[in-house]
């Protein structure tokens, strides 16, 4: 009789085998993939650097971006002081350069106009 008590419950054993996939669910949404939203929009700002743009570097240091090559940026710190850094020291961009639009982009504007 008391053999029949304690094996009545058939699904205890997948209770914890739910809570584990439940708790990698949760950390999933709540760490892993904010995470890899941030690691893209922080590579798509690094790659759309251009000369002109004010930038602040991973170490608070404000400069205005005289160059760009593939791996690294050219800042500009103060007249006449440049340095270079690698692309990921980039932070953030304080502000951009103004930048032409594309002759096609203009064109098409002045077709709906007319």
């Amino acid at each position: 009789m008391l053999y029949a008590a304690a094996g009545g419950g058939g699904a205890g054993g997948l209770t914890p085998i739910l809570m584990i996939a439940l708790l990698f669910g949760v950390m999933y949404f709540m760490m892993i993939r904010p995470q890899q939203k941030r690691r893209r929009e922080a590579e798509r700002m690094q790659s759309a650097l251009a000369p002109g743009d004010e930038v602040v570097t991973i170490g608070g240091l404000y400069g205005t971006v005289t160059g760009v090559d593939d791996e690294t940026v050219l800042l500009e710190v103060a007249p006449g002081v440049q340095t270079r850094y690698a692309r990921p020291a980039i932070a953030r961009v304080v502000s951009q350069a103004e930048r032409a639009e594309p002759a096609e982009a203009t064109e098409d504007a002045e077709t709906v106009k007319e």
